[in-house]
């Protein structure tokens, strides 16, 4: 499964909006197999900050770990927010 998050938006920046957004694929994720990947493709997202990434990407890491694969992730802010929450779960903050 790819997971375009332009769909969402190219400017992804509150907290409300990536909760709303995780809701909106939770249909998707109910018919995925146990072997299937997905992939979160980040082309033409302008803007990502953590707290839209907090709601949305950080409950499927939690869920599918390994089977997750991040595209096109060059854009400085997408970067900074992985970063941020590779950081925030290593010191073991939680989502929310």
């Amino acid at each position: 499964m790819i997971i375009s998050l332009e769909k969402f938006g190219t400017m992804l920046i509150s907290r409300p909006t990536g909760k709303e957004a995780f809701l909106i694929l939770q249909p998707m994720l109910e018919e995925l197999k146990k072997e299937d990947e997905i992939e979160i493709d980040f082309q033409n997202v302008e803007v990502l900050t953590p707290s839209w990434a907090d709601e949305f990407i950080t409950p499927l890491v939690e869920e599918y770990k390994d089977r997750i694969t991040f595209l096109n992730t060059k854009n400085p802010s997408v970067v900074a927010t992985l970063e941020t929450l590779e950081k925030a779960k290593r010191a073991g903050v939680g989502n929310g």
